[in-house]
């Protein structure tokens, strides 16, 4: 692989180790070596992580040694999907979605890391400086919201029964933030709270914030739909804070974020009310989406009918897929 790639051995060993980090290459090399992999048959979508990746190997290290860095990167920019479910395999051993269903491949005879799996002094360090930068972003006012909504849900990664104290305690501390109606500066720490809280196995903050902060709110339906299409994939551009969410919506793609929620209805149990809403306000805004794909449709038609067959769901999720599998019906006929 090192002439493969055109580098001397002791590189390419010290990459697989972890011992010469990505990051530190030169722009040119990296797109050189990237190019490179492709060519030789490297798969796409693994490829295509790489730059996520980096990005949470940037934002484990700056947690890990605050000393070495000047401002934390979670205060510059919203982080993606991708990112973050790549910090939680680092730290949960969570695969990514992205790489569950990829081929595995047999180990080597040269020791290798089967994961990116952080040791465990590594982990208690992240998290316990993650809660200090969560609490010193509070107290740093408006200029620490960004850093503090991200430090907050990356932190309800860790289980451990000290941290899930504390975060029960941070996150129901921030409760006032869900009780406010409709759109307001705070709408996205508000949200990343409540679905912090599902994590914690709390729904009840989510539904409120669904019918307090969500319906029958223009602004707050498109910024949760802007949200979505951000962390999904669909809204493709860096985004340097929150403020994006209240643009109008059409810089993204409507087919691909449907494609998103559908698969997270399927996924994320936790989370249906959330992504049944979510559909809902996307059909109603862009009723025309089922027939750019058909396949997808009967999909979200399949899993509607069973979601409302077993009478789980929320009153207001259950009017809210009633209406969806009504358009979906509709657009049939």
């Amino acid at each position: 692989m090192a002439d493969a790639m055109g580098v001397d051995l002791a590189t390419w060993q010290g990459w697989e180790s972890g011992r010469r980090p990505l990051a530190n290459m030169k722009a040119g090399a990296l797109l050189d070596l990237r190019r490179r992999l492709l060519g030789h048959g490297a798969d796409p979508v693994a490829l295509g992580l790489l730059d996520a990746a980096l990005d949470a190997d940037r934002i484990i290290s700056a947690t890990v040694n605050p000393d070495e860095v000047r401002r934390h990167p979670l205060a510059d920019w919203v982080h993606t999907r991708e990112t973050a479910h790549l910090i939680a395999w680092a730290l949960n051993g969570t695969v990514p979605s992205a790489l569950a269903s990829r081929p595995t491949y047999s180990r080597r005879r040269s020791p290798a890391a089967a994961a990116p799996l952080l040791p465990a002094q590594d982990r208690s360090d992240f998290f316990s400086r993650l809660r200090e930068t969560a609490d010193s972003a509070l107290r740093a006012g408006e200029g620490g919201v960004l850093l503090h909504r991200q430090a907050l849900y990356l932190c309800s990664y860790d289980r451990t029964p000290d941290a899930t104290r504390w975060m029960g305690h941070a996150l129901h501390a921030r409760r006032d933030l869900i009780a406010a109606r409709g759109w307001t500066p705070h709408w996205a720490a508000a949200r990343s709270t409540a679905t912090a809280l599902v994590r914690l196995g709390d729904t009840q903050p989510l539904l409120d914030f669904i019918d307090r902060a969500m319906a029958d709110d223009d602004a707050a339906e498109t910024a949760n739909l802007n949200y979505w299409a951000y962390w999904l994939g669909a809204l493709r551009e860096p985004q340097a804070n929150d403020g994006f969410m209240q643009n109008k919506p059409t810089d993204w793609e409507p087919v691909r974020l449907m494609r998103g929620l559908v698969n997270g209805l399927h996924q994320a149990p936790g989370y249906v009310d959330l992504y049944t809403h979510s559909l809902w306000a996307l059909l109603t805004a862009h009723p025309w989406l089922p027939l750019a794909d058909s396949e997808l449709a009967d999909r979200l038609s399949a899993r509607t009918t069973q979601l409302l067959d077993d009478n789980a769901i929320s009153p207001r999720s259950t009017r809210e897929l009633s209406a969806v599998h009504y358009v979906l019906r509709e657009n049939r006929t």
